[in-house]
């Protein structure tokens, strides 16, 4: 069988579409005269951020999934590596969102594969935008995709932090972000503290108080559960490529923040 790959012959996700658009969630015939939410409620997942530090970026995820007004899911990972210096945080509606991170990570490995080397941190950026973009009908329908992509750029030598709405549009965050039915209480706390080149640990504790305070201010946003051993997913960014932030680690870090709330009661 003889394969159209169009002229960008290194992008997977544009043989997808050439050749089989309809494995896509964005392609026509997924689409339903049914107003959405008519089959049942849909897994959401919720709260995201990202904050530029001195090395890089740190970018986290709650673990709350729901449907409705019910707690769907309390180890949902929200936070995906792409490559060695790039990664994605998703929040919308669950299943698109990760299919989405899923197809983006193998794009870019694909890309590496056959050209030598990595994308650049534009150019993901780019790709990522395209992909929302083609989801653009299934928003519609209420599935909606909003990922957050942050990366170190290897030429500028800094991290970078971008966001999207759902056409696709594409625009660059300076210093922090966050997304999700708690994204507006997470960057409240966050721009109370934040400070310009912080290093990692201070970046890592912001990062996990807005997810605190998120979860405390809204109920689709899932708090540290102590009891159960859930943390929230933390990922860093750096020129040394992509490091995870221990369940160890984050446990210290929250039972100090509680400690210092039980005496702020």
């Amino acid at each position: 069988m003889e394969f159209k790959t169009g002229p960008f012959s290194s992008s997977f996700y544009d043989f997808l579409m050439t050749n089989y658009s309809y494995l896509l969630s964005g392609d026509s015939r997924h689409l339903s005269n049914e107003p959405p939410g008519s089959h049942g409620p849909v897994m959401h997942g919720t709260t995201v951020l990202a904050i530029k530090y001195q090395e890089g970026v740190v970018v986290a995820g709650d673990r709350r999934a729901t449907e409705g007004f019910q707690v769907a899911g309390r180890r949902i990972e929200k936070v995906y590596k792409v490559d060695e210096h790039s990664a994605i945080a998703i929040a919308g509606a669950a299943g698109p969102c990760i299919e989405l991170a899923r197809l983006f990570q193998t794009e870019m490995e694909h890309y590496e594969k056959l050209e030598g080397v990595e994308l650049s941190t534009d150019g993901k950026a780019n790709k990522l935008s395209q992909m929302v973009k083609a989801n653009l009908p299934m928003a519609f329908q209420g599935l909606v995709v909003i990922p957050s992509f942050v990366g170190y750029d290897l030429t500028k030598r800094e991290g970078r932090i971008f966001k999207y709405d759902i056409t696709g549009g594409r625009y660059e965050e300076t210093d922090y972000y966050a997304t999700g039915s708690g994204g507006k209480d997470a960057r409240n706390t966050i721009k109370k503290s934040y400070k310009d080149k912080m290093n990692e640990e201070a970046a890592v504790q912001l990062a996990l108080g807005a997810l605190y305070d998120a979860a405390d201010e809204d109920v689709g946003t899932g708090g540290p559960d102590l009891i159960r051993g859930i943390y929230p997913t933390v990922k860093t960014v750096t020129e040394k490529g992509i490091s995870d932030v221990s369940e160890e680690r984050m446990k210290g870090i929250y039972t100090e923040l509680l400690e210092s709330k039980k005496k702020e009661a």
